[in-house]
């Protein structure tokens, strides 16, 4: 951005500050903001790969392709390969994602960008019912690695999930497993596919305490319902004993 005017410059900054800080969250207010940041500087490269970052997110994938591709044309490299590739697949094209795996483009990827692109790949197989085919992708040198880079959790979870629909539950446990010793920010759900595959149950903590302060409250009404039953029958006796004490002429007439 350092082509951008000062004031104009910092504006985009700002815009793009904020996509990056809402895409998880809240996709939708980042793609808000990547709109703005490519009203005001459509020619700089950050703010097309944001914008197609943010389409992606909200899965506008024809968009986000756009972007990409404009992206790349504009700083010749191929790091946005892989994405660009699983675009492909968010629209129906898993044959071309496929292909894009065995373009020489592919080589130039750094080795995070190589595990991108595997999972792609295995996810394309996977559009095309091709299971087999997916687990086969997915099996490699990172794979079978024991050392945890920032992959490794969702290489082994991907690895699991397929082994998990290819009908090898036995398999897809341990390699679950595998992916909860791995994910040490919790990007996956390993924990919980792992623990179903377990057969335990999670009990929601709130709809609990729900129920105990229903129950709580039902015997704080009968409790309520009983003093006011005693109060009743207090105020009848006074009355009943009111009512004889001022009728004249008892004694008299006796």
């Amino acid at each position: 951005m350092q082509s951008l005017p000062k004031t104009l410059a910092e504006d985009v900054a700002k815009n793009l500050v904020m996509v990056a800080r809402l895409i998880d969250e809240d996709p939708e207010g980042a793609y808000g903001y990547s709109r703005v940041a490519l009203r005001l500087a459509s020619r700089v490269a950050a703010v097309r790969e944001a914008a197609g970052f943010a389409a992606y997110a909200n899965q506008k994938y024809s968009e986000a392709l756009a972007e990409f591709r404009a992206a790349r044309r504009m700083t010749g490299t191929v790091e946005l390969w892989p994405v660009m590739a699983d675009c492909e697949r968010g629209l129906g094209r898993p044959e071309k994602a496929l292909d894009m795996a065995g373009a020489p483009e592919v080589h130039k990827l750094d080795k995070a960008g190589q595990v991108e692109m595997r999972l792609v790949a295995a996810g394309a197989r996977r559009d095309m019912g091709q299971l087999d085919a997916a687990i086969v992708t997915l099996q490699s040198p990172e794979l079978a690695s024991n050392s945890v880079q920032p992959w490794t959790a969702r290489l082994r979870y991907a690895y699991a999930d397929a082994l998990l629909a290819a009908g090898r539950e036995n398999e897809a446990r341990e390699w679950f497993a595998k992916a909860v010793e791995a994910d040490r920010d919790g990007s996956t759900d390993a924990s919980d596919r792992l623990a179903e595959l377990d057969g335990v149950e999670f009990v929601d903590a709130l709809d609990e305490t729900e129920d105990v302060t229903g129950d709580v409250t039902g015997v704080t009404g009968d409790v309520t319902g009983a003093e006011a039953a005693d109060e009743d029958a207090t105020g009848t006796e006074r009355e009943e004993g009111a009512e004889s004490a001022d009728t004249p002429g008892q004694d008299d007439k006796d």
